[in-house]
């Protein structure tokens, strides 16, 4: 579902947000002149102002940075200076435009904003890591060291404490990679992280995130031409793979995706397989792991595009997506806007009831915590009817989990039904198939002996043709003998007659 705000609210109302329904994208109107449409760019929202980098548009590569001012809905310019007055910055690798390219990633780093990989038609042959001083608009190329890895785009770029993981993309040749390095920005040295385990296939346009600061995920992307809605699980600790299977709804494969984490909930948004978009916009649930979708969007929607971006904004206290850009057979330009239903607070069913409520209330009234010295008298009946309440809630979880159980047993009965008729009626099929293809070599062998016939009869036919022909020549030879034969005799008779 989407809704759209009106469009007189622009630049006079800057509580825009107080009224946007959970979990329900809506369309902001934009005061002004929008930046120009685009895909495969770099966002990222800091101090209630979304950051837009570069991008592509057309087969052409982007250089501008644009703001988009989330409290009065107005785009400006930001303009850069190559001006260094800032640590870790070489002199001599600054650069007099900012450079244009797509299939960057950028992440947000103290008043900075860093830049890393991505394409242009500059070739590099290591990752650069670019900055953008969002309080002196100084850009610039930072040195780092280490182990640099190789220049490449539609890479993902996670920022777990002062450390950049790196995973995937693709180089320069298109050679797709697996790979993971970890750049230190305390020290800005490059590492590579020597995993266990088998690894995601080699992917680019993938989304990543960390989960409880320790598990870096990976979802979704492609090669060149297989797409993937797989998920993987690195522990950052162990640095061993995992790939754990993911419950709840069944979602397409896609790439170009955009994703962003708020607490235990993983955003999806969008991405494709270069022949339809990707409508829905997903959630996964970190920690159980399961992944259900939010809500849809119709037809050829900006939301269903491809190399759009998504980004978290903290506006007020209230945490919400704004998304942008993107390509879905045109480019987009549009900013989009979804406020996430608050996580529920994490209490036990149990004390959901109103008995239990009721009990929980009078223990807490039973202790006076204003005065502690005071040791008032506790009436343990009060205890004894909570911890009633709890074992009745916990009795009729039981039952509840124990019927499931009763019903999901019946539906594998069914199941193992079901698949000991299908192996029947397949090892029938391979039955079948196998007396077709014995019948099938049968037939090949008379088609080769009948070819082998038509050869002779074609070489008998030349020598019938061959025969003819003579047969032709003798008679004609003939024919003119007798005729030279019987012109000869008259002359004899006339010579005589004379």
């Amino acid at each position: 579902m989407l809704l759209k705000l009106n469009a007189n609210m622009g630049t006079d109302s800057e509580n825009w947000y107080s009224a946007l329904e959970y979990d329900q994208w809506v369309a902001l109107p934009v005061a002004g002149t929008r930046p120009s449409a685009r895909y495969k760019h770099a966002a990222v929202v800091v101090d209630e102002k979304l950051y837009i980098v570069g991008g592509s548009r057309n087969g052409r590569y982007l250089s501008d940075v644009q703001a988009f001012d989330l409290k009065n809905l107005s785009w400006s310019t930001f303009a850069l200076s190559t001006k260094s007055d800032a640590e870790n910055v070489n002199d001599s690798t600054l650069i007099e435009v900012f450079p244009a390219m797509s299939g960057h990633s950028m992440v947000n780093w103290g008043n900075k904003v860093l830049l890393l990989g991505g394409h242009s038609k500059d070739t590099f042959d290591n990752v650069t890591v670019r900055f953008i001083d969002l309080e002196s608009h100084v850009c610039g190329v930072m040195e780092a060291t280490g182990k640099v890895p190789v220049a490449r785009g539609g890479q993902s770029v996670t920022l777990v404490g002062s450390k950049l993981i790196m995973f995937g993309g693709e180089d320069k040749h298109r050679h797709l990679m697996n790979d993971v390095h970890v750049l230190d920005l305390e020290t800005m040295t490059w590492n590579v992280a020597e995993t266990i385990q088998t690894p995601p296939a080699p992917r680019f346009d993938h989304t990543a995130t960390v989960h409880a600061n320790r598990y870096l995920q990976i979802y979704g992307g492609c090669t060149h031409s297989i797409f993937f809605n797989d998920l993987h699980v690195l522990d950052l600790e162990t640095l061993e793979w995992s790939q754990p299977q993911v419950q709840g709804d069944v979602v397409s494969p896609r790439a170009g995706h955009a994703g962003v984490s708020i607490d235990e909930k993983w955003f999806l948004v969008g991405g494709g397989d270069n022949k339809n978009g990707a409508s829905e916009t997903l959630v996964m649930d970190m920690h159980k792991l399961v992944i259900s979708v939010l809500t849809n969007v119709k037809g050829r929607h900006p939301l269903a595009s491809e190399g759009l971006s998504v980004s978290s904004a903290f506006i007020d206290g209230d945490q919400f997506l704004i998304a942008f850009g993107g390509y879905n057979g045109k480019y987009n330009n549009e900013v989009y806007v979804m406020r996430p239903k608050p996580t529920d607070s994490i209490h036990p069913k149990i004390f959901q009831s109103p008995a239990a409520a009721a009990a929980a209330a009078s223990v807490a009234a039973a202790y006076d915590f204003k005065n502690i010295d005071s040791k008032p008298k506790v009436d343990l009946s009060v205890e004894i009817n909570v911890i009633k309440e709890e074992k009745k809630a916990l009795e009729s979880t039981i039952k509840e989990v124990e019927s499931e159980n009763s019903l999901l047993m019946e539906k594998l009965k069914d199941l193992k039904g079901t698949h000991v008729d299908l192996s029947k009626e397949l090892h029938s099929v391979q039955n079948q198939l196998a007396s077709e293809r014995s019948r099938c070599d049968d037939l090949e062998a008379q088609i080769l002996d009948l070819q082998k016939k038509l050869s002779s009869m074609q070489s008998i036919e030349q020598q019938v043709q061959t025969l003819r022909s003579q047969n032709s020549v003798i008679k004609q030879d003939m024919e003119l003998a007798s005729t030279a034969q019987t012109q000869g005799s008259g002359g004899v008779w006339r010579w005589i007659a004379g």
